[in-house]
């Protein structure tokens, strides 16, 4: 089968060439543009069509072996594998205790996400971000619970941090990262559901607020306390619970 050489692309210099030239194969691979079991270009091919040299192709190839996303079988070439499944699947966080675990995780890496983003988002970025802060406070004020314009919130964060694997868990996880999708949490708190929701927006206008201001460490404690205020909440409602049944047995 004769294989169609592209344009060789327009190359970034932020990361080097052999990532780029993995990074367009991994993303054909998983869009399913070589199946599992076909056989992907030859050396020569891909030199042609990234427009690099052999030791760029080969490293590029290491790096798609060590990913588990093709087999080189020598003497014939190198065929694509079927991608793993993701090791974190949301579809399974349908409890309060899910939900916890969820949000330590999300501590974790979004307070890290918003101090880079202050330090390197674009004025654009920046302006989307600020999009999705009015479109959370738009749907709230319509009785809506925003879920859409949370996710875009914080994925829009994980955009200017510039660093592609923040986005990449984002982009995985999707929506279900907002625990509103699995519980309704409104129902945890002592104040009413839409109360609830712009309070909440208030919290995210305080992150915009450092993001646009370029103050990475007030940035990442706004992120902090908006998440940690999520979890806090999320477990006093964990402990009554567990009280409760307790007391009922």
């Amino acid at each position: 089968m004769s294989t169609t050489i592209r344009p060789a692309p327009t190359r970034k210099r932020s990361i080097s060439l052999a990532q780029e030239v993995m990074n367009d194969l991994a993303t054909r691979i998983r869009a399913g543009q070589y199946q599992p079991g076909q056989k992907l270009p030859t050396e020569p091919e891909l030199m042609a069509e990234q427009g690099v040299s052999r030791t760029v192709v080969r490293e590029a190839m290491s790096r798609l072996q060590a990913a588990g996303l093709v087999e080189t079988r020598h003497g014939v070439g190198t065929f694509a594998l079927a991608p793993a499944a993701p090791m974190l699947d949301w579809t399974t966080v349908v409890t309060i205790r899910d939900v916890l675990a969820m949000l330590e995780l999300r501590i974790s890496l979004e307070t890290e996400a918003a101090g880079l983003a202050a330090m390197r988002r674009t004025e654009a970025q920046l302006e989307r971000i600020r999009e999705a802060v009015a479109a959370f406070e738009e749907g709230v004020r319509k009785g809506e619970r925003s879920i859409e314009a949370d996710f875009q919130f914080h994925l829009q964060i994980a955009l200017a941090t510039h660093n592609r694997y923040f986005e990449d868990f984002y982009r995985h996880l999707g929506p279900a990262t907002i625990p509103r999708t699995r519980l309704d949490t409104s129902k945890y708190s002592p104040e009413p559901g839409q109360n609830y929701l712009l309070r909440t927006n208030r919290e995210h206008e305080n992150i915009l607020d450092a993001i646009s201001r370029q103050d990475p460490q007030a940035a990442s404690a706004a992120m902090r306390m908006h998440l940690t205020n999520s979890r806090e909440r999320l477990r006093r409602a964990s402990e009554l619970s567990e009280q409760a049944d307790a007391e009922n047995k």
